[in-house]
């Protein structure tokens, strides 16, 4: 486990969601805060996070630096941490699960569905978002019209799509029994990329959905617009 130290008073506005260093110092002067079973009042008191026992009312604080959490998109919400204009996937964390510094690890469009990841750890989201990582997302697609053979050959040579924006070799895998749907396996991530791939080849997106990042798919029992955290060791199967 990790260690840290800080002050108690920032140990506690940093693990519980809606905690304050105001309120957490409100808290130490009443009494209700215990630092390895010993009631502290000075909240600026340090403590080695990660290694002593924090108590808030009878309940121990036990400590995440970095917390990493799957949510399974629903359409009409925005990848950002604020908008303005529409609602946010951030909206659709649960407060048990939040932290200060939480943002969603690359984005989704407005109308795509599907498995974004939420994290406050700023390293390994570079990593992820890196051009030189290339990361396969895996995306199943429901288009206006049938798939059909040759996109294969053309998604495995690197199409040049609108814009002239040249993507990286991508593979097509069709769906068993459905002609209209199959799955999409890319390494990079252009603005509406997989839109514009099949628009060139004269098809239109019906449903797009992410269901696979790295070595990493979505949990099929996540419901829409749920969020299930993660340990690191799941995270790392992206990478």
């Amino acid at each position: 486990m990790e260690s840290e130290i800080m002050r108690v008073d920032k140990y506690i506005s940093s693990q519980l969601n809606g905690v304050s260093r105001k309120d957490a110092k409100a808290l130490c002067r009443k009494g209700e805060v215990l630092v390895n079973g010993i009631v502290v009042k000075n909240s600026d008191v340090k403590i080695i996070a990660g290694k002593d026992i924090v108590t808030v009312q009878g309940e121990n604080v036990d400590y995440k630096k970095y917390v990493y959490i799957m949510l399974n998109k629903p359409q009409g919400y925005v990848c950002s941490t604020c908008d303005g204009k529409s609602p946010t996937v951030m909206e659709l964390v649960p407060p048990e699960l939040f932290r200060e510094g939480l943002f969603p690890a690359g984005r989704l469009d407005k109308d795509t569905e599907g498995f974004v990841l939420l994290t406050n750890d700023g390293e390994l989201a570079h990593k992820m978002l890196s051009p030189k990582s290339h990361i396969e997302k895996k995306y199943y697609v429901e288009l206006q019209k049938p798939v059909e053979q040759f996109y294969i050959s053309e998604f495995e040579k690197g199409m040049e799509i609108d814009g002239g924006d040249v993507c990286l070799p991508a593979r097509i895998e069709f769906v068993p029994q459905n002609e209209y749907a199959c799955y999409v396996y890319i390494s990079e991530g252009m603005y509406h990329q997989i839109k514009r791939m099949f628009q060139k080849l004269s098809n239109k997106v019906a449903f797009l959905k992410r269901v696979k990042m790295g070595n990493l798919e979505i949990n099929p029992n996540l419901g829409i617009g749920e969020c299930l955290e993660l340990l690191h060791k799941d995270v790392e199967k992206i990478l």
